[in-house]
């Protein structure tokens, strides 16, 4: 039976755009407690948490040992996962330790955390050609991604122009676009990995609390002020074609309704996807 109250951890790789949001601990907050409320609207006994984040750029701080998480969420950064930083590299080999010593805690990697995790587990993150992905993008979900996140396709807010080019080893594709073609993926819990022969049918059955890693490309916290004041920051970066285009699609993909009034699927269906995971019914 899943706890009632979760203790959460997040590495914080950057403080969100605008300022005023103030940590990445405080995005993540809201948006982790928007995808339970829903969750817990169909709940006798409402589930709780508690979110504790972590600096891991200018303080290189990381959750103590003794202090044992449900659940460590790896934010996004404007930085190159890439890069040969020492934060950067303290990050990975903080990553690999945790996925190697602590199989009970749930990891959830979000862009820069989703790069991060692939070179813990032996994979890669390079430049996408200089091929920028900025606000709400469709994502063609493979069967597995379907079953997972109970969907055809997946709408994502993005910022990015890197990517991991392939899955890591031990890993399933979630879904793609035409410019990124691996969009996130998952790795199963050691003890209850799905048969070979489930994982490669039209119609994967999978339990979510079997999930050990799972990562998306995109922003699933992302609202769109945030990707507004993104594109606002960073319009020279981005180019003038990048930033109108990308304008266009902030508040959700024009024409296309969604039933939860909501402009993307950050917290209706990735949010709630990663409290089953948690264990949350």
């Amino acid at each position: 039976m899943a706890p009632l109250h979760f203790r959460l951890a997040v590495l914080e790789c950057s403080r969100p755009v605008p300022p005023t949001l103030g940590t990445y601990g405080q995005v993540f907050q809201t948006w982790l407690e928007a995808a339970l409320e829903a969750v817990n609207a169909s709940r006798i006994e409402p589930v709780t948490f508690t979110l504790d984040g972590y600096d891991v750029v200018n303080e290189m701080k990381y959750p103590p040992d003794d202090i044992e998480y449900h659940g460590v969420l790896i934010s996004g950064s404007p930085s190159s996962a890439y890069e040969d930083l020492e934060w950067i590299n303290r990050l990975v080999a903080y990553t690999k330790r945790i996925i190697a010593e602590k199989p009970n805690t749930r990891l959830f990697g979000i862009c820069f955390g989703h790069q991060i995790i692939a070179r813990a587990l032996g994979g890669t993150c390079t430049p996408n050609d200089g091929k920028w992905e900025v606000a709400v993008t469709t994502v063609q979900l493979t069967p597995l991604g379907k079953s997972i996140f109970g969907k055809e396709e997946l709408d994502l807010q993005q910022v990015h122009r890197d990517h991991v080019p392939t899955v890591p080893s031990g890993c399933h594709l979630l879904g793609s676009t035409a410019i990124t073609p691996n969009h996130g993926y998952v790795m199963f819990d050691s003890k209850s990995t799905p048969s070979a022969e489930s994982l490669e049918s039209e119609s994967p059955s999978i339990s979510l609390t079997s999930i050990h890693i799972l990562t998306v490309q995109g922003h699933p916290e992302f609202t769109p002020m945030i990707v507004h004041a993104v594109l606002d920051s960073r319009a020279k970066l981005f180019g003038e074609a990048v930033t109108r285009d990308a304008r266009t699609r902030a508040d959700g993909i024009p024409g296309k309704l969604r039933s939860d009034g909501r402009p993307c699927d950050g917290v209706g269906v990735v949010g709630r996807t990663i409290w089953g995971i948690l264990g949350v019914a």
